[in-house]
């Protein structure tokens, strides 16, 4: 049975093909990557840090091969997969640099001769998303790594050879065999994996859907489950920010990667003192931008990565239009092979829309005008998501306190929306629960251990 397959979404053609794991070698794997944990939770510190500056070291060297992949699995433009394994060194750096430190736990207080250690709980369970097809895995096995958990790995089935490339650049860094375990499974073995008893924890990066469904196994297994889910990210400007820059974030945040990120700025709520201004100089960028060839280093705005994620994106913004928004800059499906979609900038989009719940998931950027600030609050926290939102004004006090009554996990001033090694990534509400990178990547996952003595 085949079921992991590159199809490039810029010509719509089947490249490779890889046949699912079996049962008994899914078996097998649980057995091995069980095993392979024993040894691996008591190696030395200083090994898994040299390991994991391994890692960053053949990402730097393998950097424009591996971004030649994604563009042909996903359509993201070689420039933008550069740039996303460069974040990718720099996770397993951070962790070989810091991770030792973040082992470290001090005495209790009131207390005598008692201490918490930090420790492994075992074997962990990836699922992971094809949007960030490496920094995802990253940011979820780095940290780990450094605790001593051993992986069992389960990548989107249209980025097989990203899945397979991770694989190698570990055992190339001198990782133990069976420490990480790469799976090409179902949804159904998906299950049977999560109720093994030799798994101790489950990490998902996708859609509302596949982590409830997940949440719910796990939660009768009572495996600890971390959470990163959709979102429907504010871009919030007011009327004394510095309008070419934020309308230059706003169109990264929103038309990089093809729109296709949880944290890109989504929904770009602007002051109606700003609001014509804004919009007229967002409407010449959007006008301006043709997907193009993503393994061209010039092109921005590749393919959608997939026939189904084009489907979807036409039907969201066909019904959008439908119900009555109002057309900026029209967009949609571009007449040839693969899943080629013309960016579009919508407006007046209402709460009686089914768009105004939805995440788009794709190059349709909306715009909404606030009355003040008060209503651009009220628009930014109307949603069931809550992952990120960026601000934008030059006086901080007053962003600080629109940031502070925001129902979001994470908030940016003056910037496009993204993510650093040190900074803790996660939301509240639908978009999940939990959080990764920073020292907080690594406190999920572990045992507080209590020494009373």
């Amino acid at each position: 049975m085949t079921s992991y397959q590159v199809t490039n979404p810029a010509n719509g053609e089947i490249e490779e093909k890889y046949d699912s794991h079996s049962d008994q070698q899914v078996r097998d794997m649980l057995s091995e990557s069980h095993n392979a944990y024993q040894s691996w939770r008591t190696s030395d510190v200083n090994e898994r840090t040299r390991l994991l500056n391994n890692i960053a070291d053949l990402y730097d060297e393998q950097r424009k091969v591996l971004a030649k992949i994604m563009a042909c699995e996903m359509g993201k433009p070689v420039a933008q997969g550069e740039g996303e394994l460069a974040l990718v060194s720099q996770i397993f750096r951070y962790y070989a640099t810091y991770g030792e430190q973040f082992l470290e736990t001090p005495e209790l207080p009131d207390t005598q001769n008692s201490v918490v250690k930090k420790e492994s709980i075992g074997v962990l369970l990836g699922i992971m998303p094809w949007n960030y097809p490496h920094y995802q895995v990253a940011r979820f096995i780095a940290p780990n790594l450094m605790l001593g958990n051993a992986i069992m790995l389960k990548h989107a089935p249209s980025c097989p050879q990203s899945a397979t490339a991770i694989t190698s650049i570990l055992a190339q860094a001198g990782l133990p065999k069976s420490v990480y375990n790469n799976v090409f499974v179902t949804n159904e073995q998906v299950k049977s994996i999560i109720n093994d008893k030799r798994i101790q924890g489950v990490s998902l990066t996708g859609s509302e859907r596949a982590g409830a469904a997940v949440a719910q196994v796990a939660g009768a297994a009572l495996k600890k489950v971390v959470l990163e889910l959709g979102g429907s990210d504010p871009f919030i400007v007011l009327a004394d920010a510095d309008i070419d820059h934020a309308v230059e974030c706003a169109f990264i945040g929103r038309f990089g990667n093809a729109g296709q990120a949880c944290n890109a700025a989504k929904r770009i709520i602007l002051h109606a003192d700003i609001y014509d201004d804004f919009v007229k100089k967002l409407t010449h960028k959007v006008e301006s931008l043709a997907p193009a060839d993503p393994l061209n280093k010039a092109t921005f705005l590749g393919p959608l990565s997939s026939a189904q994620a084009l489907k979807t994106i036409q039907e969201q913004y066909d019904n959008a239009v439908n119900q009555g928004a109002t057309v900026l800059v029209a967009g949609g499906q571009i007449a040839k092979p693969g899943a080629w979609f013309k960016p579009a900038l919508l407006a007046d989009i209402t709460s009686d829309m089914k768009a105004y719940h939805d995440e788009l998931f794709g190059p349709v950027a909306v715009v909404y005008k606030a009355d003040d600030v008060e209503d651009a609050i009220r628009l930014a926290n109307d949603t069931p998501f809550g992952l990120g939102a960026c601000i934008h004004t030059q006086d901080m006090a007053r962003g600080q306190c629109v940031a502070e009554r925001l129902e979001v996990g994470m908030v940016a001033f003056n910037q496009a929306p993204g993510s650093a090694a040190e900074l803790p990534f996660g939301g509240v509400k639908q978009s999940g629960f939990g959080r990764e990178l920073g020292p907080y990547g690594m406190s999920e996952f572990v045992n507080f251990k209590l020494y009373h003595k």
